[in-house]
């Protein structure tokens, strides 16, 4: 058994938060890329619902045709963006389509994309 200084455990404990805070230069050009394009697409989606309030985009072309930017987006934030539907409308319809509210856009399947938007509609 080794009996250490106080000394050599500061230094042992020194060196480890060092190498415990190193980040290779690769990682952290790849978190640089990943929070550019995080904010692009939040960029995005921003103008879509300002567009969709302002009656300027459909939601049913969104739907149908969904970028491929929005395809993480949650179909109850897209259906609030809509003027005149609030959480209550909006949770009324994913309820009579049986959709969860977190559900993604990119995983719905047409069958409930047509509910949707034939419920939207009414």
């Amino acid at each position: 058994m080794t009996i250490y200084t106080k000394e050599q455990i500061r230094i042992q404990r020194e060196r480890a938060r060092k190498s415990a805070n190193h980040v290779p230069a690769q990682v952290v050009h790849q978190r640089k890329i990943a929070l550019e394009e995080a904010n692009r697409i939040r960029i995005l989606r921003a103008k879509l619902k300002r567009d969709l309030k302002a009656g300027r985009k459909s939601i049913y072309d969104t739907l149908v045709e969904p970028p491929e930017w929005i395809s993480t987006m949650q179909v109850f934030d897209l259906m609030l963006a809509c003027p005149s539907y609030g959480k209550g409308k909006v949770t009324k319809i994913l309820r009579l389509t049986r959709i969860s509210s977190s559900r993604l856009i990119g995983d719905l399947s047409i069958r409930e994309t047509t509910e949707i938007i034939s419920l939207l509609r009414r």
